[in-house]
């Protein structure tokens, strides 16, 4: 691949669940965007070409809420898990190639790519607790829980592991240990990584944890090619920008895939479109003001980051927003 190569940016995609939604998913479920995978997965394929259509480099598969552990509780074996894993990254390439097959969509684009999402342990849950981080599990229990999921998504070759919402430290510590065994142990050239912090303000992860001290455990990882910041509110993310350049030198250019030769990871921000997320009613409210989308996707390049997209209540027309002011 060579994301971010010539281009010097990486555009991600956006809410998957807000757009399958929209198309009218009830998604109301302890599985989220995975329930798709059994009930309508050519749905999902449909939401990934809408977001490859719009500008996306990277499109993130329907798991970021599957789990062996979730799909067992809905009555899956473990072969029926895989087949819904599997699944969900075929989707995603099968909209990438589909969409690279069309020389007309190619015009001043990079090779798209797929990347696997993995949210965090309160994805499982699903009573909004990557929101808060409170888990109450110790490391060894976390490093226990991801395992399983990551060392078979390797086993499909996304191009990405995307590790996202990860609202506390001792979940960045076990995603870190997961990844260098699974990362060690790989049968095949594996795919590059990025972690991504769920934070209340400028300075905290959800539950309270200096967000620089998660920085620190992210970037002892060399698998992890991209850091940053999602399912955020916009308002915080300058003030996490700049934690997140003092700890990693930022990225002046993006060379090749989406940093191999670099040693410093590039830096991602994919926050929420401003509404806060109400776990009893599974809804959002409008947090008040808003600043222009092309407004603050500069100052974020401004601050450091190369790589942008949109998490919850993020659409198509957010990325082809980001795009356009990218290009511009």
């Amino acid at each position: 691949g060579e994301v971010g190569g010539r281009q010097g940016f990486v555009v991600t995609d956006g809410g998957l669940a807000t757009e399958l939604e929209r198309r009218g998913a009830d998604i109301s479920d302890a599985l989220w965007s995975a329930k798709m995978l059994m009930q309508d997965p050519l749905l999902i394929r449909q939401v990934h070409s809408s977001f490859l259509q719009a500008g996306a480099d990277v499109i993130t598969t329907a798991s970021y809420q599957a789990t062996f552990e979730g799909f067992a509780k809905k009555g899956l074996s473990h072969e029926e898990s895989c087949h819904l894993f599997a699944l969900s990254v075929k989707l995603a390439q099968e909209a990438r190639d589909e969409f690279w097959a069309d020389p007309s969509n190619r015009a001043g684009r990079p090779y798209p790519l797929v990347a696997a999402s993995i949210g965090p342990y309160g994805a499982f849950l699903a009573d909004g607790s990557e929101y808060r981080g409170d888990y109450g599990l110790s490391e060894e229990e976390l490093v226990a829980f991801h395992t399983p999921r990551i060392a078979y998504l390797l086993t499909l070759r996304p191009d990405i592991l995307a590790c996202e919402t990860i609202p506390c430290m001792i979940e960045a510590r076990a995603l870190v240990t997961v990844l260098q065994r699974c990362l060690a142990t790989a049968q095949h050239p594996h795919p590059d990584v990025w972690l991504s912090f769920n934070c209340k303000d400028e300075t905290h992860c959800c539950n309270g944890d200096a967000f620089a001290d998660c920085l620190q455990v992210a970037s002892s990882c060399d698998g992890i090619k991209a850091i940053g910041i999602n399912c955020t509110a916009p308002q915080h993310v300058n003030g996490l920008l700049r934690s997140l350049a003092t700890a990693t030198t930022t990225a002046t250019t993006t060379t090749d895939c989406l940093v191999t030769s670099q040693r410093r990871p590039l830096l991602l921000v994919y926050p929420n479109s401003g509404e806060v997320y109400q776990p009893k009613t599974k809804d959002w409210a409008d947090a008040g003001e808003t600043v222009e989308l092309p407004q603050l996707i500069r100052q974020w390049y401004d601050s450091g980051a190369r790589m942008f997209g949109g998490c919850c209540r993020t659409t198509p027309e957010h990325i082809s927003t980001i795009r356009s002011t990218l290009e511009g």
